[in-house]
């Protein structure tokens, strides 16, 4: 057969097909295959002929130099703790998000802490040069070594860092960035793909640090195809609700430190400013005396996070009763309904229950399934739980009460915020004991 000159690539998964499906045999999602002209020649990296390597020969692994302060930080201590302890020499890191999150105004921050001591290119694709000037007067983040540089040519950047010799590069964003060799648009498969690889490159063979900015599609996923994560060192998510003041910074993927550390941040006229005691903003609202609140201690990597869970439930006469979570697993939730249901004597099958943790903050430990059940059988009850009381717990399926991990850091981030009650799985030995002792019978 002849061979064709277009091919079409998968979205989500990258992988690449002779002819258009609707479904994609490899990740089989739905309308994901894109039609892409087929590159045959791209432009090579360096010479090919002989092979050559940068990195020399192979050397034993007991033989490399290896130096664990290779870190720099970025001036910012809630990114630093994400990252691991700070940003590595040669990394590439993906910072994605929903547009308008304030993906761009944390880079720039980022960009202006690092150029106090260190060279920053700062790469635009989006934006230009004044449109940025008139971003750093408003956050206050003008320096001479940060350097801007409104480009889209992949190779005229590889340029531009070989000639400024920088110590860190800010790419904003890689759905902008486009190869001359590669007949698509930018935005497309096969141009985020390789100038991502690119990228990459130049950050192992130089030596750089380079941060990647991704646009998010509508279900949440980084725009292009999902190899794109797999290329990278770090993929940071920033999220948080557009229309509320906190951001909460999460690493999905660290090949250098912990994926459990999150990194939390209030968007103000001035910028991102940095939440030293997320804790006490996340319970400063918190209503008193309230049926279905109580406050849980929850931990983020090494971070105690002291949240409000709240519960709603409402009688009905549906055949199927409604369940809605937010902040909080679904299926836990489902399966603590039972449990109440089965082992606690709460008749739920006829009412409607909405579970939701305030703020926006999202808990999905086990430790979280005691607070869950004590919000719905405080709002079915009608009875408030006391607002100085704090509970932590997983639930088993018989009722019991199972203990979790790093018990005393959520007890002393409840008492250093004034709780004087905790509920915590060594003090009881079922739920129905914790309902009774906390609720009372009626």
């Amino acid at each position: 057969m002849p061979k064709t000159d277009t091919i079409f690539v998968c979205s989500s998964c990258g992988q690449d097909f002779p002819r258009w499906a609707g479904q994609c045999p490899s990740c089989e999602e739905w309308n994901s295959l894109k039609e892409e002209r087929q590159t045959a020649n791209l432009k090579p990296q360096g010479n090919l002929k002989p092979p050559t390597s940068k990195m020399g020969s192979p050397v034993s692994i007991v033989d490399v130099d290896y130096n664990k302060e290779e870190r720099v930080s970025s001036g910012i201590g809630e990114v630093d703790r994400v990252l691991g302890g700070g940003v590595v020499a040669g990394s590439a890191v993906l910072v994605s998000g929903e547009p308008g999150i304030g993906k761009s105004t944390l880079m720039l921050q980022i960009a202006e802490s690092l150029s106090k001591k260190e060279k920053v290119l700062y790469v635009s694709g989006e934006e230009s040069a004044k449109q940025i000037r008139l971003r750093a007067e408003r956050l206050g983040t003008l320096s001479k070594n940060l350097l801007l540089y409104p480009e889209t040519n992949i190779f005229a950047i590889e340029k531009a860092i070989t000639d400024t010799k920088p110590e860190f590069v800010v790419i904003d964003s890689i759905q902008t960035m486009s190869r001359e060799d590669i007949s698509s648009a930018p935005g497309a498969v096969a141009q985020v793909r390789e100038c991502a690889n690119y990228l990459v490159g130049i950050a192992k063979s130089v030596g750089v640090p380079i941060f990647i900015v991704g646009h998010v599609t509508k279900e949440g996923n980084i725009a292009g195809p999902r190899i794109l994560e797999h290329m990278v060192d770090t993929v940071l998510y920033f999220e948080g609700e557009r229309h509320r003041q906190y951001r909460i910074l999460r690493a999905n993927k660290n090949r250098f430190g912990s994926t459990d550390e999150i990194g939390i941040f209030e968007m103000k006229d001035k910028g991102l400013i940095e939440v030293s005691n997320p804790s006490a903003v996340f319970l400063e609202e918190r209503p008193i005396d309230a049926p279905g609140s109580i406050a849980a201690a929850a931990m983020e990597g090494t971070r105690p996070l002291l949240v409000e869970i709240q519960s709603l439930v409402v009688p009905t006469k549906m055949p199927y009763p409604m369940r809605k979570t937010s902040g909080v697993d679904y299926n836990r939730t489902v399966m603590i309904i039972a449990v109440l249901e089965r082992q606690c004597g709460l008749s739920l099958s006829n009412a409607d229950i909405y579970v939701n943790a305030a703020g926006g903050v999202k808990v999905f430990e086990p430790a979280m399934d005691l607070p869950i059940a004590l919000a719905i059988a405080s709002c079915f009850k009608n009875k408030p739980i006391d607002s100085k009381t704090v509970a932590f717990g997983e639930i088993g399926l018989a009722g019991e009460i199972r203990t979790v991990s790093q018990v005393e850091q959520r007890v002393r981030e409840a008492n250093k915020l004034g709780f004087k009650k905790i509920i915590q799985p060594k003090d009881y030995k079922s739920l129905k004991e914790v309902i009774l002792s906390t609720l009372g019978a009626s």
